[in-house]
């Protein structure tokens, strides 16, 4: 990945709400490049294998409910030093403690449902990216 990649995913509270192409707009406008994106569903197994880091936390039931209630939007973003930049245009995952300007300050409805998801490294990028898309869908 070298730095210039990021994985997000638009969850389901942004996606119902209609807030999609407005997150899109504000992900392209900071000059990140879409290399893929879909819309689909995560089944149970799906949303359990990719939260699996959080399996011992109390809120990992919850938040697997959550990530299958609904469509998300997946995507492969490009951009120098993506991983930073991203984590800081979509804010703190409480959008009550989120800077003007960002993604979870202007779309986020909680602290756990939160509008987004990034990568917080670039290793952990490359395993998001890979767990969601195959080579041949990259752009």
């Amino acid at each position: 990945m070298s730095g210039n990649r990021t994985f997000t995913m638009i969850k389901p509270d942004a996606v119902e709400a209609g807030n999609t192409g407005n997150i899109i707009q504000m992900i392209t406008d900071a000059g990140f490049s879409i290399k893929a994106m879909k819309l689909t569903n995560l089944s149970k197994e799906q949303a359990e294998e990719f939260y699996a880091v959080h399996a011992e936390r109390p809120f990992y039931g919850e938040l697997v409910s959550y990530m299958t209630s609904g469509a998300i939007v997946a995507a492969i973003l490009e951009k120098d030093n993506a991983v930073a930049d991203f984590r800081a245009l979509i804010g703190a995952t409480d959008p009550a403690e989120a800077e003007a300007g960002t993604i979870r300050k202007a779309y986020a409805e909680s602290k756990g449902r939160n509008a987004v998801h990034g990568s917080d490294s670039d290793e952990n990028a490359g395993i998001e990216c890979d767990f969601h898309f195959e080579i041949a869908e990259l752009v």
